[in-house]
């Protein structure tokens, strides 16, 4: 990190006009007062590699790390590239794109060798293991939700399924006894049918000619006269037959 630290403000001295001298002045005081907003305004008015520098760091302590990483890029001074390169691995870092902080880290590395570049690239390699592992936890979490989720949905479409099931059956069973009962029903009113029938047709059973002359004589008896036209007309009397 302690590439983040602005160039002295010397380096840039003797090339710089009176103007320059003014806005590095100004550019400086503002980097050390923490007001990074006026110190990146300041050394953007310098046309220099190490001004740019200093104006990418300001942008970064702004937490502006895409613009950082655009100013850095636009440095060609082949002295500063391990610098910048370094420096856009840390912006990389802060906006959680590790690969391309690696990436930049593993390129500083190659210019020059340097602890900080290397602490970093570790820290960066240890977070992007961490980060799988997270990942694949998310992942298997993820799909345990879905299955149990899944075979949620299934026992409640089983269970939906037999109650439809269970309801459809009891449906036809009552049909059945329904239809058994009209059966029964029907059955039961024929017989009651027949019965009457029966009854009616025992009861108008005719009676025999013996039987009429009892009713006959009785009713002489009581001085009751009346007449019973015999059913069996032109035919010889039998007295045993019955009713």
């Amino acid at each position: 990190m302690r590439y983040l630290i602005s160039l002295l403000f010397f380096s840039m001295f003797s090339s710089a006009s009176l103007l320059d001298f003014n806005y590095l002045k100004e550019a400086k005081k503002a980097y050390n007062d923490k007001n990074y907003t006026k110190a990146q305004e300041n050394y953007a008015k310098v046309k220099s590699d190490e001004a740019k520098f200093n104006e990418a760091d300001s942008l970064y302590r702004q937490k502006k790390y895409k613009e950082a990483i655009e100013a850095y890029e636009s440095i060609t001074e082949p002295k500063l590239e391990a610098k910048k390169l370094h420096n856009i691995g840390n912006s990389y870092a802060q906006m959680n794109k590790i690969d391309e902080a690696i990436k930049s880290y593993k390129e500083a590395l190659k210019i020059a060798d340097d602890k900080d570049t290397k602490f970093n690239l570790k820290l960066s390699k240890k977070r992007k293991k961490q980060k799988k592992k997270q990942n694949d936890k998310k992942d298997k979490d993820d799909k345990n939700k879905k299955d149990s989720k899944n075979q949620k949905d299934s026992k409640e479409n089983k269970n939906s399924k037999d109650k439809k099931d269970s309801k459809k059956k009891f449906k036809e069973e009552q049909k059945k006894e329904q239809e058994k009962k009209a059966q029964k029903d029907k059955k039961n009113n024929k017989d009651k049918k027949q019965e009457q029938s029966n009854e009616q047709n025992k009861t108008q059973m005719p009676i025999s000619n013996m039987e009429e002359r009892k009713w006959q004589k009785m009713l002489n008896q009581r001085g009751v006269n009346t007449l019973m036209i015999p059913l069996n007309k032109g035919k010889k009397d039998n007295e045993s037959n019955p009713w």
